[in-house]
């Protein structure tokens, strides 16, 4: 089976081969750290965590940069959003960018989504910026204007090839400044002069300012990537302008090709309708994990195609939980029976069960990523080993570990669902393993002493917090249900 993708370039799945045959590198634009994470953030790079992480999980080493936007993301308004953020809480934009790169980075580490390889900010590329700017300058497909840079986007044939827009239908939907300074209304600015009250300001050839938000996401990729590089990712709402506006100034800048595959992952929406906060709907990670385990949006963000949206509700999110408790009990009642299990080889059946699903949870990955079809696979494994583990024949330590170890490379290394406290997320808040068998040891001394309706008490009331227990001549073992 070869992996393949949806690339918007070509509007197609294609088969992927990287540019190095054990290597790929992945660019993904970052947040613009105003202010805290939200939902839809949650969405973004949980998705492509997972890509990053399945590249890994096929062999391939993964040089993976996310940017952090700390200067340029202009508001409809025309107002920088760190210095409209850095206004509301009174401090440098500077220390703005800091506080929310913190928290960021918590909130993704809370996620589990592994940390980009790069993750290097904009205002620590205004040098390589200038240099791409009169690069463009020089070969004729920018001017100046008043200490003001515009990509002049007629100079482009190619330009909109990735939206499939011409130059007049981008002016649709995009902001467009109305400038007479502008030779297009769609021309966008590569930099743009600081007012004398605008605090981020740099030197540059045309005068003190500072870059546009498109040409920082072309310089950052290719300085650590190269030209082209292997994957662009984003979500679908930056694919115009801010896509389709890297693409331009790294082709036109250079005359080579940018980046080979873009993957766009769809919208969160909250109720059937975009997050907002103008619709009273915006939720951030902070708030949501005061109310869900992180993991468990995570799960629930797997349960849907990267590409399209997800909608976010109470309801689907507690589902989710329950699925991904069912699937944690399992694997830790494997890891628990392997501290007393027989010595002894996997079995073929057991074997022949794992390849059959790792082969469906493999088709489904390199099928553009496909969660949905992944998460079965592993919902399937789970009830055929959960009938194992029901079985009178107790199995064999070959045979758990082996299942420990596709559990531990399928829900963990290529989907990341896998915590560290394992035992305590299966059993739920309040219990613990060693709790469990306290209770186990009380029952069976109660059961020697034939006192049946305590020991009986002790069964039905683990049973109601969905531990079950089960009796055999060698003694009791239970799950979680």
């Amino acid at each position: 089976m070869t992996l393949r993708m949806y690339n918007s370039l070509s509007r197609e799945k294609e088969e992927f081969v990287p540019l190095r045959p054990d290597a790929v590198h992945m660019y993904v634009c970052g947040p613009t750290v105003y202010d805290h994470a939200h939902l839809g953030h949650g969405k973004t790079y949980v998705n492509f965590d997972i890509v990053a992480r399945y590249l890994r999980y096929l062999g391939y080493r993964v040089l993976y940069v996310q940017n952090i936007t700390d200067v340029g993301h202009i508001l409809d308004t025309g107002e920088d959003r760190m210095v409209k953020g850095a206004r509301r809480e009174n401090v440098h934009p500077m220390e703005l960018a800091e506080t929310y790169t913190r928290s960021y980075f918590y909130d993704m580490d809370r996620l589990n989504v592994v940390r980009p390889n790069i993750s290097p900010r904009a205002t620590g590329h205004i040098p390589e910026m200038i240099a791409q700017i009169q690069a463009l300058l020089d070969r004729g497909h920018a001017y100046e204007v008043d200490g003001t840079v515009y990509f002049y986007v007629a100079s482009d044939p190619d330009y909109g090839k990735l939206s499939g827009r011409n130059v007049e239908e981008s002016l649709a939907g995009t902001r467009v400044e109305a400038r007479e300074e502008k030779r297009h209304p769609a021309d966008f600015a590569l930099w743009k002069r600081a007012e004398p009250e605008h605090v981020m300001r740099w030197p540059s050839p045309w005068g003190e300012g500072y870059p546009g938000w498109h040409i920082e996401c072309s310089v950052m990729s290719t300085k650590y990537l190269g030209q082209p590089f292997d994957i662009h990712g984003g979500g679908v709402e930056n694919k115009f302008p801010h896509h389709e506006c890297e693409i331009a100034q790294a082709e036109c800048a250079t005359g080579e090709a940018f980046a080979r595959y873009w993957l766009h992952n769809g919208m969160l929406m909250i109720r059937g309708e975009e997050m907002h906060k103008s619709l009273g709907n915006f939720v951030t990670l902070d708030q949501a994990f005061e109310m869900w385990d992180p993991l468990v949006i995570r799960f629930f963000v797997l349960l849907s195609h990267y590409r399209g949206p997800i909608d976010f509700t109470q309801e689907a999110v507690e589902a989710a939980g329950k699925g991904l408790g069912r699937l944690h009990a399992a694997i830790a009642a494997v890891r628990r029976r392997l501290e007393t299990a027989p010595e002894g080889e996997a079995p073929e059946g057991v074997t022949t069960t794992l390849e059959r699903a790792r082969g469906a949870f493999e088709e489904s990955m390199n099928d553009d990523f496909g969660t949905p079809g992944a998460v079965a696979a592993l919902f399937d494994l789970t009830r055929e080993v959960n009938t194992l583990l029901s079985s009178d024949e107790p199995l064999s330590r070959g045979a758990l570990e082996a299942i420990d170890a596709a559990y531990r490379r399928m829900a963990g290394d290529a989907l990341g669902v896998l915590p560290d406290d394992l035992e305590e997320k299966a059993l739920g808040e309040g219990l613990t393993a060693d709790l469990v068998e306290t209770l186990i040891a009380i029952r069976a001394d109660l059961r020697a002493n034939k006192q049946w309706a305590l020991a009986d008490s002790i069964r039905d009331r683990l049973s109601a917090l969905g531990v079950q227990l089960k009796d055999a001549s060698e003694g009791t073992t239970w799950t979680i249900a």
